[in-house]
């Protein structure tokens, strides 16, 4: 089994051999960005190259740098060893080009370090490019002949990097690698992405534009590429693994922990063993590079990373400190290529220790705070929101722990007084790194959603509204009034929010002073966000506000979101229970629904659907909407739509009843899905359903395509009057349309064949440049000739006739096919040994204005631009039969 060693060693000793300069990972603590917490890309050292401020005595760099990410926007600290990729400490294996190669480059170099010197599969493979990148786009299918459907377009910012709001930027192109239909989750792109089935492991990022305040761009005047490929994602794979922590050098990580505390590493207290390998790299490196333990900013982090891991290791029963003991199996994994471990091996031991050490009266101390909370508490009262998030955030105690603590005393939590102390830091820590060097994706709206609370949605019941305006932004930015495009936030409103699959409401918002034509309303942190552009006068902040969702377009979305619940049923009773919702686009034009299921629908399965669905809408039953728990609602048996989040409270939504049901049960209802959109009144309403087929979305999943109401009507009339169309040109009624068109097909075949067969006589009776008789070239008879009035695919049966005519020897023919060459060229079975027919086309494209062409030595073909001229070609190829 190859090593993440060896991984890291290949990885570099590749792009060194391909004119990298390899360099040394650089601390962990920024040098050259203050803004930065900690490293947390390779670029990060670099970041001054490819600004130009900085120039360095080589143009191609590549590294394999230490990252921290335990803090600021990403602080995924609570998930370490309880998710398979969650790490606060990770190596980020880059290549760099400042000025030099640029995406051609790039791409050529990550695709054969991929395939040939890691030796990952081909087919599993599979990339997506920034929507906008076109070159990007063919030179990966250059590189890897891959289809459309492996090229994946992103329109978001998953595929455009931003070092900042302002400053270099540019389009991302990223690698996936497919683990099987076996591993739930769908391609990048897709509804379900964030499943564990296609695995990011290498961006590429083409840093090719300047962003300026303004929001405009210029191209740079250096062109660069900064990649990252995580040493431990891409070990997982090489190592056949799914869990970076099942890879060779976290395994041994995890046993040191198991014999430090005489337990099993893959027992009861696996996480813990899994939480502890990881905190112990990054507390150690931490100490490497100078940062000790404190109570603020870089120390403090580093602080709550031991005593994490130091409570998990009291959790696994350990009296003494543990983590001290297995910094000679982290030296002895990764001192080779961080020789700094080594060197400061002495004082980590050092620190842990006595940090460990300390952090067992913290514990105890946290431990006897918690009983003096609870002392001063009334009776059957709960414990305090504050005090439980300073046990977690003072002494290390999650709120879990907390809550299984009190539990055993029939105790409960303030868990609202703990999630607002808890937000109350996050802000505190947004605010302190704003200026993080990344960009910031709806930073200003969690901060606004902080500051302003969620909007109320007022939809399900209204399509007008009043309310106040509470916030206007503009360019990213907080503004007073505005009398152009802004986005407008108001404390309630009718507008739905794009989420779920249903997209967002259009309409007008009017205040006594303008008024603004809403063209999408998105939802991010529970804030409704109205893009709007301001047609009469000015909006601004504070005023009273009308609302008024666009009545037509909000009643056709209605009937297809409500049509995509009919059709799920449909579909699960036609196909099977596995059929599950992947996705689906509820727009007011059509709607689209994905879901599990290994084929294609035959004709009659979708007819069955198809027509259970408008079976129920004829039933014009009333559409009920209950709030219950979801516990409650998954009792009932209610189905979870795809991508929808849910709280303490969710929406069920029942339509139909099944035939000799009474009322009021759950068992009566045909459709029951939780779901948080906006749906029609009556089952009637959607008026009609037309299915307009189903096609593969991705591997294991189908997309279904559907219309409803007057749009269904309208395709419906749409297409008989095409029919009529078709059958009025046919001279034929309707109803025998088919068998018109299949006798006119049979009739249209007959001719084909016999016009070919008429081309081949004509052919081989000398209707051809330079005539059909053989002459000897070295010792081979040979025909060469240009023909008139044939086809490319006419060739190869002529080619066989001249063979079988001549006996012994090679024909080569060459015709104007449209105004491109066709070339084809035969060679008997007695001569291939001395003479290719491969090897004959290719001389004969080239003297064509082609190039390539294939087949086998006794049959191949070929093509080129300009068939005037085929005497240069038949020359050359003769010359290469006087040769042979």
């Amino acid at each position: 089994m190859v090593s993440l060693n060896e991984i890291r060693s290949t990885y570099l000793n590749f792009f060194e051999r391909n004119g990298h300069r390899i360099v040394p990972s650089s601390p962990l603590v920024p040098r050259n960005d203050p803004t930065l917490m900690f490293t947390n890309s390779g670029m990060v050292q670099f970041k001054n190259c490819f600004t130009g401020v900085e120039k360095r005595d080589y143009t191609r760099a590549t590294t394999a740098q230490k990252c921290v990410r335990a803090g600021g926007k990403h602080n995924d600290l609570d998930n370490v060893g309880y998710t398979a990729r969650h790490h606060t400490f990770f190596e980020m294996m880059g290549n760099f080009s400042f000025g030099d190669y640029f995406k051609e480059g790039a791409i050529n170099f990550a695709w054969e370090l991929l395939t040939k010197d890691f030796d990952i599969p081909k087919d599993k493979l599979l990339v997506t490019v920034y929507h906008t990148d076109d070159e990007a786009a063919d030179i990966w299918k250059k590189v890897t002949g891959f289809t459309d459907d492996r090229i994946i377009r992103i329109p978001t910012k998953d595929n455009f990097w931003q070092m900042g709001p302002t400053g270099p930027c540019g389009p991302c192109t990223e690698i996936f690698f497919d683990h099987g239909e076996h591993i739930a989750g769908g391609p990048p792109g897709s509804p379900d992405e964030d499943g564990d089935r296609f695995i990011e492991i290498w961006n590429n990022v083409f840093m090719q534009n300047e962003q300026f305040e303004d929001g405009s761009m210029r191209e740079l005047d250096m062109q660069s590429i900064d990649t990252g490929m995580g040493l431990e994602r891409i070990g997982a794979l090489l190592q056949g693994k799914h869990d970076n922590y099942d890879t060779d050098l976290m395994r041994h990580l995890i046993e040191a922990s198991a014999h430090a505390t005489s337990t099993d590493p893959d027992g009861a207290g696996n996480v813990h063993h899994r939480v502890i390998a990881d905190h112990l790299r990054s507390t150690s490196f931490l100490i490497a590079d100078g940062v000790m333990p404190s109570n603020d900013g870089r120390g403090y982090v580093l602080r709550r990373i031991l005593r994490r891991a130091a409570r998990h290791a009291h959790m696994l029963g350990a009296k003494d400190p543990v983590m001290f003991k297995l910094v000679p199996a982290l030296v002895r994994e990764m001192g080779a290529a961080y020789p700094e471990l080594g060197q400061a091996q002495a004082l980590i031991e050092e620190t842990l220790k006595l940090e460990e050490t300390r952090f067992k009266v913290t514990l105890d101390r946290g431990l006897k705070l918690l009983d003096d909370e609870l002392s001063g508490l009334p009776e059957g009262a709960a414990l305090p929101g504050e005090a439980a998030f300073k046990l977690y955030d003072t002494y290390g105690f999650p709120l879990d722990l907390t809550q299984d603590a009190l539990r055993e005393k029939n105790l409960t939590v303030d868990v609202d007084g703990f999630d607002a102390a808890m937000a109350e830091q996050k802000a505190k820590a947004r605010a302190a790194w704003a200026g993080s060097g990344e960009a910031a994706d709806g930073k200003i709206w969690f901060e606004l959603a902080d500051k302003l609370g969620v909007t109320e949605f007022l939809g399900y019941d209204s399509e007008v509204a009043e309310g106040q305006i509470t916030a206007l932004v503009s360019d990213g930015a907080e503004v007073a009034e505005s009398d152009a495009t802004c986005m407008i936030v108001v404390n309630q409103t009718p507008f739905y929010g794009e989420s779920g699959g249903q997209v967002g409401d259009t309409g007008v918002i009017e205040t006594e002073t303008g008024k603004a034509r809403i063209t999408d309303t998105k939802k991010v942190a529970g804030v409704f966000i109205h893009m709007a552009e301001v047609t009469e006068g000015k909006i601004a902040r504070g005023q009273g506000a009308r609302l008024v969702v666009d009545h037509a377009r909000r009643s056709a979305i209605r009937a297809n979101h409500s049509a995509t619940h009919l059709l799920h049923e449909a579909l699960r009773r036609a196909l099977g229970d596995h059929v599950a919702q992947k996705g689906s686009l509820n727009a007011e034009d059509r709607l689209r629904f994905d879901f599990s299921h290994a084929k294609a629908l035959s004709t009659e399965e979708m007819r069955q659907v198809e027509a259970e669905v408008n079976e129920f809408i004829r039933q014009n039953t009333a559409v009920d909407t209950r709030i219950m728990t979801p516990d409650d609602a998954r009792a009932l048996g209610a189905q979870a739509l795809f991508g929808e989040k849910y709280g303490d409270e969710v929406r069920v939504v029942s339509m139909g009843k099944l035939a000799g049901s009474g009322k009021g049960t759950a068992g009566d209802v045909y459709s029951l899905e939780l779901c948080g959109g906006t749906h029609v009144t009556r089952t009637g309403d959607i008026g009609a359903f037309v299915a307009l087929g189903d096609s593969a979305s991705s591997a294991g999943v189908r997309r279904f395509e559907a219309l409803t109401g007057q749009a269904a009507i309208d395709y419906l009339k749409a297409q008989e009057a095409h029919l009529v169309e078709a059958a009025h040109v046919l001279k034929a009624a309707p109803a025998d349309l088919a068998d018109r068109v299949k006798a006119l097909s049979d009739e249209r075949k007959a001719l084909a064949n016999e016009v070919a067969q008429l081309r081949r006589e004509l052919a081989m009776s000398g209707g051809a440049t330079g005539g059909n008789e053989a002459e000897e070239i070295n010792g081979i008879r040979v025909v060469a000739q240009f023909l008139t009035g044939v086809t490319g695919k006419d060739l190869p049966p002529l080619v066989d006739e001249y063979k079988a005519k001549l006996g012994s020897g090679a024909v080569l023919l060459v015709a104007d096919a449209g105004g491109k060459a066709a070339v084809a060229a035969g060679v008997t079975e007695d001569l291939t040994a001395r003479l290719s027919a491969v090897d004959m086309v290719r001389a004969a494209a080239g003297a064509l204005g082609g190039k390539g062409g294939g087949g086998r030595p006794d049959m191949a073909q070929a093509g080129g631009a300009d068939p005037s001229k085929s005497d240069e070609a038949i020359a050359a190829v003769k010359a290469l039969i006087e040769s042979k």
